[in-house]
């Protein structure tokens, strides 16, 4: 008995399985790369390392009464889960963030009204819901919901026969962006400006022409300036703004005052603009004891620092931890550590950018350089507010000061711009930019706006 060299012609089940197999189009798969841009990882790693080295390094405070481990332990869970994050968003296909984006605004609108009726006060306003052993800090949701509507929202919008994208679309990320800023601004003008900056950048970015763009800022910037000028003028007397203010510090900040928030502008503001004295000759005040010791400790740096773990003003400086860890950067690793953390956070949106101008399809671009922006603005406004070239506001600096909820959203940010890196088509094939397209729904094949020809 011979046996034949091929199994399934001396079988009817091996003929119907030819058959079958002949019957499927072979259609080719898109490929994707293994894991997501290599420099974007490496600033993510960086990060993190900076993070607990300078956390562990400001928490002298908290190490007193929680104990050597306990600061440290905390903030490393939460850069666990936050990894955790990255690596799973990182393995997800782009055009799922588009399919999801609307979920996510929804909920953040939702905890948004939730917070400003009913949740936590912190320092007269309202900024947060506790679950468990996490604080949602709703302002940090409803940035990165403004990236993914307006990436959506511009992303699908593009003309079809030139650059450039529909006026109506303009039209329609101007009124969600005035939503979320009506949303914000009662718990901080900081926020609220930060928003605006990260949407226009995006705006510009999505192929608005100037002109239009020029409109859209004109007329943010009067409805700002008429909202703003209502807030000062409803807290222009000196005695009641005092009298506010005084209010929320006897309560320790855990009541809501009506009007206290703009008191506290207005004084900022005033004490920003209209000091003349130099920060070295003023004296410490209850009003600027904390930028003042945040200035001495940052004096107290100079050019090369004194080492991490020996600042001498994280015992003396309140939020160290989080709105000031700048300061305690400077103090520990001097200028040039401080000018080689921002060089870091000006890598990534650089990285993003060569990135974007590869890619082929509009969604996935905008989408990536609007959470790049959203990263390294709010870093910018961070060290900006703690060396003083802006007047004093609470951010935190993205990934590496506590906090739960700003390590979640940046998290977050930094898979799917991983995401973006690793499954989207860059500088291809015209087969690969066929399978791009096969894969993609109709809405999402509009040609990027930014593409190097």
């Amino acid at each position: 008995m011979t046996l034949d060299s091929n199994p399934t012609s001396a079988s009817p089940f091996g003929n119907i399985a030819a058959a079958a197999t002949k019957a499927i189009p072979s259609a080719p798969a898109a490929t994707f790369r293994r894991h997501g841009d290599k420099y974007i990882w490496g600033v993510y790693i960086a990060l993190c390392l900076v993070s607990i080295i300078e956390l562990y390094s400001a928490s002298s405070r908290e190490v007193a009464s929680a104990g050597v481990y306990g600061p440290i332990v905390r903030h490393l869970s939460m850069l666990l889960a936050g990894f955790g994050i990255v690596w799973t968003l990182e393995r997800m296909h782009y055009k799922w963030f588009y399919a999801l984006a609307y979920v996510f605004v929804g909920f953040s609108v939702l905890l948004m009204v939730y917070i400003t009726f009913f949740g936590d006060v912190i320092n007269g306003a309202r900024r947060s819901v506790t679950l468990g052993p996490l604080a949602l800090q709703g302002a940090e949701f409803i940035k990165l919901s403004a990236v993914l509507a307006i990436a959506k929202i511009m992303g699908t919008s593009q003309k079809a026969k030139s650059i450039g994208v529909e006026t109506r679309a303009v039209v329609i990320s101007g009124i969600v962006i005035a939503i979320f800023c009506g949303l914000l601004l009662p718990q901080g003008l900081t926020n609220t400006i930060l928003l605006t900056g990260i949407a226009g950048a995006m705006i510009l970015i999505g192929g608005t022409e100037w002109k239009k763009v020029l409109m859209l800022a004109g007329v943010f910037a009067l409805l700002m300036g008429c909202v703003g000028v209502y807030k000062l003028l409803g807290s222009s007397s000196d005695e009641k703004s005092a009298e506010l203010t005084e209010a929320v510090v006897n309560t320790g900040g855990t009541e809501s005052v009506a009007g206290a928030r703009q008191g506290t502008w207005k004084k900022r503001l005033d004490r920003f603009f209209g000091d003349s004295i130099p920060k070295y000759e003023m004296e410490i005040t209850a009003e600027n004891r904390q930028e003042m010791l945040s200035y001495i400790a940052q004096a107290n740096g100079g050019l090369i620092g004194v080492f991490p773990g020996n600042s001498r003003e994280t015992a003396r400086l309140p939020l160290a931890f989080s709105d000031y860890i700048y300061a305690i950067i400077l103090e520990d690793v001097g200028f040039i550590g401080g000018t080689a953390l921002l060089v870091l956070y000006l890598i990534l949106l650089a990285r993003a950018g060569m990135i974007a101008q590869r890619c082929h399809r509009a969604f996935p671009v905008i989408l990536l350089m609007g959470l790049a922006v959203m990263i390294v603005l709010q870093a910018l406004f961070h060290m900006a507010i703690t060396t003083g070239t802006f007047p004093v506001s609470g951010q935190p600096l993205p990934l590496i000061s506590k906090g739960g909820t700003s390590i979640l959203i940046t998290s977050i940010a930094f898979g799917m711009m991983l995401s973006v890196s690793r499954t989207a088509v860059q500088k291809g094939t015209t087969q690969q930019i066929k399978e791009e397209l096969n894969a993609l729904p109709e809405e999402l094949r509009a040609d990027n706006p930014v593409e190097l020809k």
